[in-house]
């Protein structure tokens, strides 16, 4: 296909730049509103498609980010929709996809997503926690966005419209009424990452020890544990409620798996603390621990194989 006379490939050396630059943004925003990594790349790499066929018909851009951010929130709508009919015959819990960024522990330096090519990587920090995302499944993909942008990444409102294609004061009703659901499920505490540390270190130990009396006095009282196997590993098909039923399922699950060649190493998950259990060398599971006032609240165990693929 011919290019017009006036599109060089400088100025598209220049837009590859640009989309460079701003491609962990986009996969980051992409990801928030779909919890999948998969996904959220071929979000991304769908909207770069048709920035290029923008510049190559001539199309005159003056802010890339912005233009990128808007198409990769409308295919990210696009996707959520039809998503969300496949989540609901789920087997069992559906849970985010983790995203894993590093540990401490050397033999799994490498843990990360499945590339070595630092502008694939989604970074997050904990305001795209495992548990914000599995509260904001429940909420219209409208509300969805206009929450993801917003407030989480500091959008404005129109620009939020252009997204979602309603006005800006629609787009603030959106966004209200998603903060209002999201408080009332996922309250935000200020958690110390120290603290935070410390409570899963010692979660950690609890499990390998199969210390139920240690868990019990880690875990609230109203504690909930899910767990995504996807129908492909044992797992819980339905929520777990209460401390020492929580704490019973955890020792379980260790126990399944102490054949001396399973441990628990730590990790950073969604931008927060977070356990990786791995056994004979492979990633079989990914804890996302929710902590307030030193009491673990809520327990997100991934399990499912396919989501675990990239955890190298």
């Amino acid at each position: 296909m011919s290019r017009p006379p006036d599109v060089n490939d400088g100025d598209l050396t220049t837009l590859t730049a640009e989309f460079e630059a701003v491609r962990p943004r986009l996969t980051a925003v992409a990801y928030g509103l779909l919890g999948s990594v998969d996904e959220a790349e071929d979000v991304v790499q769908d909207a770069w498609l048709r920035l290029r066929r923008a510049h190559e018909a001539g199309q005159e851009i003056d802010d890339v980010a912005g233009w990128l951010v808007v198409t990769v929130s409308r295919l990210g709508i696009d996707v959520l929709r039809s998503a969300r009919a496949r989540r609901e015959q789920y087997v069992g819990p559906w849970l985010p996809e983790p995203v894993v960024t590093g540990t401490p522990d050397p033999l799994t330096a490498s843990v990360g997503p499945g590339t070595d090519d630092p502008a694939d990587r989604v970074t997050l920090d904990e305001s795209i926690n495992m548990a914000l995302l599995v509260v904001l499944e429940s909420l219209s993909p409208a509300e969805r966005t206009a929450f993801v942008l917003h407030d989480v990444f500091g959008l404005s409102f129109t620009e939020v419209a252009a997204a979602v294609g309603r006005t800006p004061a629609a787009c603030r009703q959106l966004a209200a009424r998603a903060r209002k659901h999201v408080s009332a499920r996922a309250p935000r505490f200020e958690v110390d990452g120290t603290e935070h540390r410390r409570v899963v270190d010692a979660f950690s130990r609890a499990c390998v020890e199969g210390d139920i009396d240690a868990l019990l006095a880690l875990l609230d009282p109203d504690v909930v544990l899910r767990s995504d196997g996807g129908g492909l590993v044992r797992a819980a098909r339905r929520p777990i409620l209460g401390a020492m039923r929580v704490a019973r399922f955890l020792v379980g699950v260790h126990r399944r798996f102490a054949d001396g060649s399973s441990r628990l190493v730590p990790a950073t998950v969604n931008g927060g603390s977070g356990l990786l259990r791995i056994r004979e060398g492979r990633v079989t599971g990914v804890y996302s621990l929710t902590v307030s006032e030193g009491r673990i609240t809520e327990v997100h165990l991934v399990m499912n194989p396919e989501k675990l693929r990239r955890i190298r």
